[in-house]
């Protein structure tokens, strides 16, 4: 059992924090943006009064908050984790955001002597509640190691990618991939629906072929179904991809569909999407087809 910090506890913080206590651990945590939820109240987390007090009290602090400016905030802002740490502590931040600021806040906990890891993760809520996230992680093996336990309560597919900021990197990839993949399958449904077949019965067939995907199976269901509750909000995703966008630029490399799947969350948030689910992207499409799947 340890002293573990957690602070972030949305739509797949809150599950993940329920996994470490459920493994043993207890989670010192603090209000950010979100209540602390009952269930870990009532398995005995500890809600402190500032994010330094989390820090002090806690060898291991886990962030998951939106984006980079919330993540320099709960770091290094007043009262912040920072103000709290001591030699040996680890600061691990499981929030995705920007590979280059990950270098930066990484070099900033060093010169505290402790440890940090960028943990980003895949699989969304319903991947936080299963405890099957896939966990990219950029760290020194030491450190690895010693948080390794604690990933493995929250996932199942957790690699060592590099060092500090290539587990960010990884995850950028990962949104790049994800986005593409709604996207065929979206582009694909709007197809089959408006030539008339039945989308459902397309999806199924799909799903013992080639094309089969999980993001055909779970986001092409959410398409047909229209279950588009979050889940992976667009503005993250959105956020995710200005990240690809903008580190492709400063590598001097075109990233043409990455932008055009940016250009459709774009859209959707234009009709005041930016909370809907991320396989919403496919009203986008339905607007330009003037068709919707179902």
């Amino acid at each position: 059992m340890s002293n573990v910090g957690f602070i972030g506890l949305g739509i797949m913080g809150a599950p993940m924090a329920g996994h470490l206590q459920a493994g043993g651990h207890t989670i010192h945590t603090v209000e950010h943006r979100t209540p602390t939820p009952k269930g870990l109240i009532d398995g005995g987390a500890v809600v402190c009064d500032s994010m330094r007090q989390v820090a002090e009290l806690c060898d291991v602090i886990i962030v998951m908050v939106p984006d980079t400016p919330q993540v320099d905030s709960v770091l290094f802002g007043p009262e912040g984790v920072a103000e709290g740490l001591s030699a040996g502590k680890v600061v691990v931040d499981m929030s995705s955001i920007s590979p280059i600021e990950t270098k930066a806040f990484a070099a900033r906990i060093n010169e505290l002597d402790c440890e940090y890891v960028d943990a980003p993760v895949s699989g969304g809520e319903v991947g936080a509640k299963a405890a099957s996230l896939t966990i990219m992680v950029g760290a020194n093996p030491q450190a690895f190691e010693q948080v390794k336990p604690l990933f493995e309560l929250m996932g199942k597919n957790i690699t060592l990618v590099g060092g500090n900021g290539d587990g960010q990197t990884c995850k950028v990839a990962n949104q790049i991939i994800v986005a593409l993949n709604i996207e065929a399958v979206a582009e694909a449904l709007v197809f089959a629906s408006k030539a008339g077949a039945d989308p459902a019965k397309v999806r199924e067939a799909l799903m013992g072929g080639f094309a089969s995907s999980k993001i055909l199976e779970v986001h092409g269901e959410r398409m047909i179904k229209r279950t588009f509750d979050p889940g992976f909000r667009i503005e993250l995703h959105q956020k995710d991809l200005n990240l690809a966008l903008n580190g492709a630029r400063a590598l001097g490399l075109s990233l043409p569909n990455t932008a055009t799947a940016q250009e459709l969350f774009n859209a959707c948030a234009a009709q005041d999407g930016a909370a809907w689910d991320h396989s919403a992207m496919v009203k986008a499409l339905e607007t330009l087809a003037c068709h919707d799947v179902a």
